[in-house]
């Protein structure tokens, strides 16, 4: 099976590994599983998370970490007519995987003083052929004006995900999502979203494995992201109660949204990917 599995409430939470999960994965893989690893998260470039898996005993390799970063870059250097100039209102991370999908990129921070002292927006952005916007814990003003400014004048709108918050040791602070929607409010346009619940970061997970979706089972802990993804991959799902979700929150889900299944633990899941696998 291609087990697509979360990180944050899934595999990890905060600093600490999920109990027996790390081991159960790499046992899976013994077996003739392919494990990747898809977040929401755009802050960091996909080599971020290696060693951290590695150092728990997860299995892993850079090729199936697909961060929402990542799906972007994929997406946008896939998109056609070629693209090849990017705005970004977001991350190094996101930029750094941007770039090495062969795309040029203007960050909305360099392009910022340029568009306040009179410049056209797309001039100070460089000609922009698609703004793409995750987190960015810098923003401000100008980078806003200038992104939006880009977006009216005709370029396509990419978002990293649409999470409004994530959370942090201070606890839940701004995420990409809340960027995302003062663009949409500012240049009126909806944009094309990569992170769950949409269904395209499966999608370009899948890729990265090189195996069929439909082979996928979603391993995560959100009826709000994970789950919903799942279902709009048209793929199998489990929910683990180690994160957010709890098992009161399954009661009051309409049966179409429900996970194919339920785990409690590592113990759990194991007994439920041996009988997905059948």
């Amino acid at each position: 099976m291609l087990l697509l599995l979360d990180l944050d409430g899934t595999v990890w939470r905060g600093t600490e590994p999920v109990p027996g999960v790390p081991a159960l994965l790499a046992e899976r893989v013994a077996r003739g599983d392919t494990v990747v690893y898809v977040t929401n998260n755009s802050l960091h470039h996909r080599a971020a998370y290696v060693p951290r898996l590695r150092a728990l005993g997860a299995p892993v390799t850079i090729e199936h970490v697909v961060t929402s970063a990542r799906a972007t870059a994929l997406y946008v250097a896939g998109l056609a007519p070629r693209v090849e100039r990017v705005l970004v209102v977001g991350s190094d991370g996101l930029a750094a995987e941007l770039r090495e999908a062969g795309l040029t990129v203007t960050m909305a921070g360099e392009a910022g003083p340029a568009y306040r002292s009179g410049m056209d927006a797309t001039e100070a952005a460089g000609r922009p052929q698609v703004v793409v916007a995750g987190l960015d814990r810098s923003i401000d003003y100008d980078r806003l004006a200038v992104a939006a400014a880009c977006i009216r004048a005709g370029s396509p709108f990419i978002a990293s995900n649409r999470d409004p918050v994530f959370p942090t040791e201070r606890g839940f602070e701004p995420g990409a999502g809340s960027i995302v929607a003062a663009l949409e409010a500012a240049s009126g346009v909806v944009p094309v979203s990569l992170g769950k619940p949409e269904p395209l970061l499966l999608h370009e997970a899948a890729r990265a494995a090189g195996l069929p979706l439909s082979d996928a089972v979603l391993i995560g802990d959100s009826l709000h992201t994970d789950i919903p993804a799942a279902r709009a991959a048209g793929i199998r799902s489990v929910l683990v109660l180690t994160g957010v979700a709890r098992a009161e929150h399954l009661a009051a889900l309409e049966p179409g949204a429900r996970p194919t299944a339920v785990a409690a633990d590592a113990a759990e899941l194991a007994r439920v990917l041996d009988t997905l696998a059948g």
